[in-house]
């Protein structure tokens, strides 16, 4: 397989010049960041504000998936005359089985090139394409991202050394953060360790979720290769009369298709993991893209990625219709015509869609649900999955989230939002419950939880009673009696207060490294804060009431 990889595309996305500093930030922590923005020690996984600490100039940008999906396909497209099994894992990610057109480039080597050829114009500067050769797609996405732009632009693994490849990578790669987690406890740091446990073991301790790690960890990929084709009447079509030229009744006709593709294939036993958009057009063009899912592929995944493709389509044809107006605006010009009497005959051929269809391009054995004795928890568990689908696929996976237990000390670091998507809402997850985080944390905010978090905590002041700000010492004491806050929540009268309890964070780490102190007060109107100092400054940090 071989992979290409378009680094920090979300900023790409948005046109942003790689050499101006920018961030993407989704629920306040940094996905992707320009180059220009790591110099200044931007990194991804930051939180917001510390990202515009380490540099001022920072322009921050929500994620627009939207925009990223469409404007993705000419970097598909342009892979077109290399080969026809194009398929696109998400926005900045697509790859081909490297076989046949290996083999009539003269190798990987060779074909790569090509690639990094045919994708550079199209990105013209914009942003870069990292190059990842390997056995299955795991590791060429890993061997992409192990790309070393001053050496070249491709890593190519020799076939059957995918395994070796793999060995010294961090078990965290894997992608399931709570089975990670485990086996970096057992003392499985990296995918070499694991590996070289028995299948039999692994499955035996870890079930199905185990099985797939261990797949991946030995170079190969989540789904063993299946030869068996779906049905052909599987297969799920609309027309449209008059042709569609605008995306959102396209994104209609892609939902209802979505649900009646997973609902067919529900009723057999089947989850699709790889599906082609196949659309016509009114000149008779039929265009087909494969997008695949590490996974499978929910109905609102399915709706996602096919109003994602048309979208790309309906970009080009506009592109190319305006570009055609101005040829022939620029002719009737030259002629001594009015400009306003050009009407070329060529304007919108290609522009509208008339027939969409939905087909499953790789379909594996659904993992059944079983409902409760009574209906139950799991009976229950569907219907949420089935309106969390039906939400994400009208505004996205990133808009459904679920709550997650992770080890630190403040209210923030403790609970994490991580899409629905990523998820299955019908199981149990060990990660929801409180006792999941049983490690030590020296500095711990001490319970009860506040009942509101800040995501963006404000700034206020802490006085003493002489108007004069307090600090706290580097032994961790107070260099005053606090007796009045002022900020957000205006000026108020310290009524008692605990701690500071100090923190002094990954201290080994220049870049990472925090040094802050926590303390709760209770002001005069009856309200309980805990305030946070970094810096020198104070922070409203949660709310207990």
């Amino acid at each position: 397989m071989l992979v290409v990889w378009c680094p920090d595309w979300p900023v790409v996305a948005w046109g942003v010049p790689l050499d101006e500093p920018a961030a993407v930030v989704v629920a306040n922590r940094v996905i992707a960041c320009s180059p220009a923005a790591r110099e200044e020690g931007v990194a991804v996984g930051i939180r917001r504000r510390d990202a515009q600490g380490r540099c001022p100039d920072l322009a921050v940008l929500e994620r627009d998936v939207d925009r990223e999906g469409r404007l993705f396909e000419p970097v598909a497209a342009a892979l077109e005359g290399i080969t026809p099994e194009v398929e696109v894992t998400g926005p900045g990610l697509v790859g081909f089985p490297t076989r046949g057109p290996s083999r009539f480039f003269g190798g990987d080597a060779l074909l790569t090139d090509e690639v990094v050829a045919a994708v550079e114009p199209v990105l013209a500067g914009r942003g870069a394409c990292r190059v990842g050769v390997a056995d299955g797609v795991f590791a060429a996405r890993l061997a992409a991202r192990a790309v070393q732009p001053d050496i070249g632009d491709a890593v190519v693994v020799p076939p059957g050394e995918s395994a070796s490849f793999l060995a010294p990578v961090a078990i965290g790669e894997i992608g399931n953060v709570e089975l990670a987690d485990v086996l970096g406890r057992l003392g499985l740091t990296t995918l070499g360790a694991f590996a070289a446990l028995a299948p039999a073991d692994v499955v035996g301790r870890f079930g199905q979720a185990g099985q797939i790690a261990h797949r991946l960890a030995r170079g190969g990929d989540e789904h063993p290769p299946d030869l068996r084709r779906p049905a052909p009447d599987m297969a799920v079509t609309w027309q449209f009369e008059p042709a569609a030229i605008r995306i959102d009744r396209c994104a209609f006709a892609a939902k209802a298709l979505a649900d009646e593709l997973h609902a067919t294939l529900a009723g057999n036993g089947l989850a699709c993991v790889r599906v082609a958009i196949e659309a016509e057009t009114e000149a008779g063009e039929t265009h087909v893209r494969l997008w695949r899912h590490e996974g499978a592929l929910s109905a609102g995944a399915l709706a996602e990625r096919a109003r994602w493709q048309l979208d790309g389509w309906l970009h080009i044809a506009r592109s190319a219709r305006q570009a055609a107006e101005m040829n022939a605006r620029a002719v009737t010009v030259a002629a001594g015509e009015h400009a306003d009497a050009a009407e070329p005959d060529e304007v919108g051929v290609g522009a509208g869609i008339v027939r969409l269809s939905l087909i499953p391009d790789e379909v594996v054995a659904a993992t059944g649900r079983q409902l409760g004795f009574w209906g139950g928890r799991a009976e229950r568990a569907d219907e949420v999955t089935r309106a969390v689908a039906r939400i994400q696929g009208l505004l996205g996976p990133e808009s459904v989230s679920v709550p997650e237990w992770r080890g630190g000390r403040g209210p923030v670091e403790q609970i994490s939002l991580i899409p629905a998507a990523a998820v299955d809402l019908g199981e149990e997850r060990v990660a929801t419950k409180q006792h999941f985080i049983s490690d030590p944390w020296p500095g711990r905010l001490p319970l009860p939880a506040p009942a509101k978090v800040s995501i963006d905590p404000a700034a206020i002041e802490l006085l003493d009673a002489a108007g004069v700000g307090v600090g706290v010492t580097g032994r961790g004491e107070l260099t005053a009696q606090p007796a009045v806050v002022v900020g957000a929540v205006r000026r108020r009268t310290v009524q008692a207060w605990a701690g500071p309890w100090p923190a002094d964070e990954r201290w080994w780490d220049v870049m990472a490294h925090r040094r802050r102190a926590r303390m709760q007060v209770v002001l005069d109107d009856g309200s309980a804060h805990l305030l946070v100092i970094e810096d020198g400054t104070w922070w409203l940090e949660a709310s207990y009431q």
